[in-house]
């Protein structure tokens, strides 16, 4: 297989303990997706290290990838990210995958925790409790989006469906956008991947490209983590999340 050297240094940094079956078994293709992802992506994206390997970690989640991402777990290991920021892109991802989906993935990093010798379950990250999430999750709305927008949402909502509104406040961002281990701009740039891997979405994926400019990741940051997933996901969702980003940052 004749990688590049680029390619070469970029997937040891990440990776040097990592062979694939595939490259004994499609060498062709592993030649070409190899110098892809570790030459032209990497090149092309000024997106620091530690932020690609939350974003990997958050669209293997969102496309069901368990063996990338049981791959992907060691890299992130391996480049520094700790346990908790491992659990926390996993956490962040629930509302937007849901439970269904993400269950396997739990126990996938909690068997390669058990194997690096990690201690589970790890330090607590919550800050809210039954008493004051629903507050709480509304202060983190106000901070993500226009006051507007969310009383507007409330009120084009038909009184029979106004608990999905609760749901989303107190649960998703009173339960898990409130929690420590990933700051602002990481969880939304997290679930701006995890919206964008989803496909089918643009609605929200609109929602949260502001949400995004809001806590301070700009339109080079979002154009640099499409830049990461392109390989993951495709041409088509790619083209997609991009035109979104285009037109929110006129």
């Amino acid at each position: 297989m004749q990688l590049t050297d680029k390619a070469i240094e970029n997937r040891q940094k990440v990776l040097p303990y990592h062979d694939s079956q595939l490259e004994e078994t499609d060498p062709e293709f592993m030649e070409i997706f190899n110098n892809f992802l570790f030459d032209d992506v990497q090149k092309n994206t000024m997106l620091p290290d530690r932020s690609k390997m939350l974003v990997i970690l958050a669209t293997l989640i969102a496309n069901q990838s368990e063996k990338e991402y049981e791959i992907a777990i060691e890299a992130a290991i391996n480049l520094g990210l700790t346990p908790v920021e491992i659990k926390e892109v996993l956490y962040q991802s629930a509302p937007y995958v849901g439970f269904a989906k993400l269950y396997d993935f739990l126990d996938i990093t909690n068997q390669v925790f058990d194997e690096k010798g990690i201690d589970v379950p790890i330090p607590g990250q919550s800050t809210t409790n039954r008493q004051n999430r629903m507050e709480m999750g509304y202060q983190k709305q106000l901070q993500y989006f226009r006051k507007e927008m969310i009383e507007q949402l409330d009120e084009n909502t038909p009184m029979n469906q106004k608990h999905f509104n609760e749901f989303l406040k107190g649960y998703c961002f009173g339960d898990f956008y409130t929690r420590t281990g990933l700051d602002d701009q990481d969880r939304e740039l997290v679930t701006f991947c995890i919206i964008a891997s989803l496909g089918g979405c643009e609605n929200q994926l609109r929602g949260h490209t502001q949400g995004n400019l809001s806590v301070g990741n700009d339109k080079e940051t979002l154009i640099g983590a499409l830049t990461v997933l392109m390989p993951f996901i495709g041409f088509p969702r790619t083209i997609n999340a991009l035109a979104i980003i285009n037109e929110s940052c006129l």
